[in-house]
């Protein structure tokens, strides 16, 4: 058994399909199927499940893909130690994957440019993702952190970083009625058209709550899993929306749309960093988390 066994059973239990996962390692497809049965003869168990085309993992073939996601972790962790060690410089070199929760988006950017003027070396992928979807890439390896709220859904078992406090506002038109007012109350934007969040976002079951606990009851007209889309729906169709608060400065001026604190109640939760807690803890990771301790609220 090898790395590269692992890194490809890795790749095809992501894409699901033998092609995609060959052109993902940059191999062949029959050089990826055929370490892959190799790996199943020195195992001595089935671990892919074969029909005509790729039909999914045995049973076996699930444990040993989580017994492969830790060790290539480790195998990842061990070559940016030896990496660090072996420049002059010390300089962490790498590339980290994080899933961030869409309201959290705009303001990751702080994360990642604290982590740059530290480590210029190290690159990011940022995926967009719900919670759920965050705590399932860190279960399965395919993102190395993630930004999601730390106070309102269990977080248990994680390393955590808090990172800023979430508080909400309703978006509008400037020529609303609704415009000049200091705060608006939660029953009073439920009477509004919303464009909201889907269901299957954490930001929305908070904004959900919120309503309920005014026992208010909208109907939202839109529902999408883009923020900027929420955006573009309250410019374009005259909907109103609701969206963090910190918008108004990181967006910078938004012409045509007016933000409103929402009050009655009063919603605030802290959203912060998160990642598997290990021992011993990537050199990426631990610097990422000291660059979020630095932009701690």
């Amino acid at each position: 058994m090898d790395i590269r066994q692992l890194q490809y059973l890795a790749a095809l239990a992501r894409e699901k399909h033998f092609t995609r996962a060959a052109q993902a390692c940059n191999v062949t497809q029959p050089t990826l199927s055929g370490r892959i049965r190799q790996l199943e003869q020195e195992l001595g168990v089935p671990i892919v499940d074969r029909g005509q085309r790729y039909v999914g993992l045995t049973a076996e073939g699930e444990r040993v893909l989580k017994w492969a996601h830790l060790i290539l972790d480790n195998w990842q962790s061990l070559q940016q130690e030896l990496a660090q060690i072996r420049n002059p410089k010390g300089e962490l070199v790498g590339r980290l994957a994080l899933g961030v929760i869409p309201s959290a988006l705009p303001m990751v950017s702080f994360l990642t440019k604290a982590m740059q003027e530290g480590h210029p070396r190290v690159e990011f992928t940022i995926l967009s993702h719900s919670s759920e979807e965050i705590l399932r890439g860190l279960q399965d390896f395919s993102i190395e952190a993630g930004v999601t709220y730390l106070d309102n859904e269990p977080v248990e078992g994680l390393l955590t970083a808090a990172l800023y406090k979430e508080r909400y506002c309703l978006f509008l038109s400037e020529t609303h009625a609704l415009a000049a007012r200091d705060s608006v109350t939660w029953l009073e934007a439920a009477q509004e058209p919303l464009c909201l969040l889907t269901p299957n976002m954490q930001n929305r079951r908070i904004v959900d709550r919120a309503f309920l606990a005014a026992n208010a009851h909208p109907s939202p007209r839109l529902e999408t899993n883009s923020i900027m889309n929420l955006f573009a729906s309250v410019r374009a169709m005259g909907l109103a929306s609701i969206m963090p608060e910190y918008f108004l400065n990181i967006l910078g001026p938004m012409q045509g749309i007016k933000a409103i604190p929402l009050a009655e109640p009063r919603v605030e939760h802290t959203v912060g960093l998160v990642a598997v807690a290990r021992d011993p803890l990537s050199p990426l990771i631990g610097a990422l988390f000291a660059a979020a301790r630095s932009l701690g609220p």
